[in-house]
């Protein structure tokens, strides 16, 4: 398989082992009561049919993440790239899905003042994991 598609295929693994990590980031925050203490009302039930779209959706953005790394000179600052990219999929959530598709309102600000936050923070875990495994993946 040629370099290039290795690490696309890197890139998508670790992008929905970095969503397996930000889904149970998430649930441990409303599991222990973070998210209502920020009078946030995110607190995911751990479930297969929560947690499967999750993986699937870091996935894809672990592609979108590839672009960033894809060259080989652009190889190295992996977690910072993927810090970086996790503003992505926190802009895609807080201006499209919770607006639009969940009816939530901008930001999701009728799930809380703090939903932005809570958004940004799990994308970020996200974004760290995707890198971290992504060069852990790829190698020197």
């Amino acid at each position: 398989m040629p370099k290039n598609s290795t690490l696309f295929a890197v890139c998508f693994a670790a992008g929905a082992l970095g969503g397996l990590a930000s889904s149970l980031f998430l649930w441990m925050l409303g599991n222990w009561g973070i998210t209502a203490m920020l009078n946030v009302k995110l607190a995911p039930e751990l479930s297969a049919a929560w947690l499967y779209p999750r993986l699937v959706w870091g996935g894809l953005w672990g592609l979108v993440y590839f672009f960033s790394v894809g060259v080989p000179r652009a190889r190295r600052q992996w977690v910072r790239k993927g810090l970086y990219a996790s503003l992505l999929p926190s802009a895609y959530m807080l201006f499209m899905v919770f607006p639009y598709d969940l009816g939530k309102g901008l930001a999701g600000m009728s799930l809380g003042t703090l939903t932005p936050l809570v958004v940004v923070a799990t994308n970020l875990v996200w974004g760290f994991f995707c890198g971290v495994f992504t060069r852990l993946f790829w190698g020197r």
